[in-house]
């Protein structure tokens, strides 16, 4: 065998420079979760520092083998090697337990790291599936560990090694994998070669954004201020929960000056998804630019507000989601009111909010199922536009609280 290989599963930075890593982040590719299937068989070893120091990436160099064979082999012939985990295109499992060392890239390195390994596949999307595995898994056991991110390739100092930087700067071994594997079906795929720096971006962006996908367990991770900045925090026991309230697509708010503080991210940061975030440069956005709203995400226990946007009108258009912070809405005056208004025009909706509000907006009847009557009005806004005004009243329908702008009044 070539190397051999483990991974886990977190969150995801991409290098716009790496053909493969902006795959994985136009489609959008969920890491697998973690399996275990830890054998007693194999041998229980103390690392030699007593926990391991880093991450030690390979692949199999079996063109004809699956996960399967390539753990059922190991099982059977680990007296002369075995790793701790093996990755595939749609699998991470797990089979030896990483709080002991492994025999894949023999002395000093066995007694260093924690190893897994990666099974040759051979499509466009399997190979990105497998890499988008692999550094996620990656990321999760430099956090299990509480080891920092630092990429071993360029001095021998670091936690994120491949089989060929261990054979360069440690020696015992002569194996130069995944490199060759990398390169060839990165080539092979993808017009261009797959490299352990592109693999490296991928890591560091799982490791930076690093919220687990069970979101309510206790982990060590980079996370979010109460105002959506990045801030380094240590253990995050209090369970996430988020609300989402959806409004009608048709809404918009406008970038303010401070957008580029706060980041894109395909979910509400901390939510129970998979969670990555975007680069501003994936989408042309500048200060006072137009976005729309079609749904917002209130986070507890930190009490902000996220929402979900899109750059263009289209229902369709790609959906990003935004700490509120990075958004300016027209401003709103509320203001108690005993007014009777009588409904006189049918062509208007009813709603939950005020259209265009912070809160955003469903519709829930219309006018012309009440016209000619009158009610009192317990609530009143005053909408300000760069052009002018609108006023919306708030009154009691059914035993619920409706809203209906001035107009059809």
């Amino acid at each position: 065998m070539v190397g051999i290989v483990m991974m886990l599963a977190a969150s995801l930075q991409v290098d716009a420079s790496s053909a493969v890593n902006t795959y994985i982040l136009n489609h959008k590719l969920t890491p697998a979760n973690v399996t275990k299937q830890i054998w007693s068989g194999f041998p229980k070893n103390k690392y030699t520092s007593g926990k391991p120091t880093g991450v030690v990436v390979h692949e199999t160099g079996n063109p004809n083998s699956t996960i399967f064979s390539e753990i059922a082999y190991m099982k059977q012939n680990y007296q002369n090697a075995f790793v701790h985990s093996y990755v595939d295109a749609s699998r991470v499992i797990n089979i030896a337990d990483t709080s002991y060392l492994a025999w894949g890239c023999a002395y000093p390195g066995n007694g260093e790291f924690i190893q897994f390994e990666q099974v040759e596949v051979h499509s466009k999307a399997a190979f990105a599936k497998e890499v988008n595995n692999a550094a996620n898994y990656t990321a999760e056991l430099l956090h299990q560990y509480n080891l920092p991110l630092n990429d071993a390739a360029y001095d021998g100092q670091g936690t994120v090694w491949s089989h060929n930087a261990v054979s360069k700067f440690l020696g015992g071994t002569d194996h130069t994998d995944p490199t060759g594997y990398y390169a060839t079906s990165g080539k092979q795929f993808f017009g261009q070669a797959y490299t352990m720096s592109d693999f490296y971006q991928l890591v560091k962006h799982y490791y930076n954004a690093a919220d687990t996908s069970n979101s309510t367990s206790a982990v060590s991770h980079t996370t979010m201020s109460s105002k959506g900045r990045l801030t380094s925090s240590d253990k995050v026991a209090q369970p996430v929960t988020i609300r989402y309230h959806h409004g009608q697509g048709t809404e918009s708010a406008r970038l303010n000056s401070n957008y580029q503080k706060f980041r894109l991210y395909n979910h509400v940061k901390g939510s129970d998804y998979f969670t990555f975030y975007y680069n501003w440069n994936n989408v042309l956005a500048k200060s006072g630019q137009r976005v729309y709203l079609d749904a917002r995400g209130v986070k507890s226990p930190t009490k902000t507000t996220w929402y979900r946007v899109r750059f263009a009108k289209a229902a369709n258009a790609q959906k990003y989601w935004i700490y509120a912070g990075a958004l300016n809405f027209n401003p709103i005056e509320y203001s108690n009111s005993n007014r009777s208004i009588t409904i006189k025009h049918g062509r208007y909706a009813l709603r939950n909010h005020v259209y265009g509000s912070e809160y955003l907006s469903l519709v829930t009847g219309s006018a012309k199922s009440i016209l000619k009557r009158t009610y009192k009005a317990n609530k009143k806004a005053v909408k300000t536009y760069p052009t002018g005004k609108t006023t919306w009243y708030r009154f009691k329908l059914k035993g619920h609280n409706v809203w209906i702008c001035q107009q059809a009044l």
